[in-house]
């Protein structure tokens, strides 16, 4: 199953929601297994982001969906990258 690696800022009204943070994180394990999908972990980090989210889904269109119910309710702005793994990505190489 794809890995999505989603970088994610806490916006003002985020911020003011921190003391709820757990259940955020519920709720995105949630939103995430619901869609077919797995949270495989979530660090809060310092410097440029916040929050650092890695998620499993089926596909592309899948974790878009996912990342679209997330943002949803204003809280964080997602940027969220595509990951292979070396064996995935060495596959690709042989293959070009």
């Amino acid at each position: 199953m794809p890995i999505y690696i989603s970088l994610m800022n806490w916006t003002s009204q985020g911020i003011g929601g921190l003391p709820a943070w757990r259940d955020r994180v519920d709720e995105s394990e949630r939103v995430i297994a619901e869609r077919g999908g797995k949270l495989i972990d979530i660090y809060v980090t310092l410097g440029r982001y916040d929050v650092v989210e890695i998620f499993a889904a089926p596909d592309d269109e899948t974790a878009y969906g996912i990342l679209l119910d997330l943002a949803r309710h204003g809280q964080v702005r997602t940027e969220t990258l595509r990951a292979f793994t070396r064996e995935e990505a060495e596959a690709i190489v042989r293959q070009s």
